[in-house]
């Protein structure tokens, strides 16, 4: 197994989308054309740039391998190589889903943050 590819998502949305087997995106997701997604180092920048101040968040992680030939590595944000799923995911794909709960400064909490 590759290394994870992480999604921010909102969890109204992923149940919905768990319920049918397959996320297709969010809004932004489907306007670009392809679902939007962060390597582990690049999470807390896109929480900070894309989902600041947002509750009922989770992040998702997925074998990125399993995405196959519909993921692509294109340079986004700051030239960094970002992960971008040309297709709906799959939810065989997903490894696991997390919280990501505000912190009392309004900024997300990543999971070992979350614990300290």
């Amino acid at each position: 197994m590759s290394d994870p590819v992480y999604k921010i998502c909102d969890g109204d949305a992923w149940d919905e989308a768990r319920a049918g087997g397959r996320y297709a995106g969010s809004a932004d997701d489907l306007r670009d054309g392809f679902i939007h997604f962060s390597t582990r180092a690049q999470l807390a920048g896109t929480a900070a740039k894309h989902f600041a101040g947002q509750d009922n968040l989770l992040v998702v992680a997925v074998d990125a391998a399993a995405l196959g030939e519909a993921l692509y590595w294109e340079v986004s944000r700051g030239g960094d190589l970002f992960p971008h799923l040309y297709g709906p995911l799959e939810m065989s794909a997903v490894l696991s889903v997390d919280p990501l709960p505000l912190g009392p400064d309004g900024a997300h909490l990543f999971e070992e943050e979350a614990r300290e």
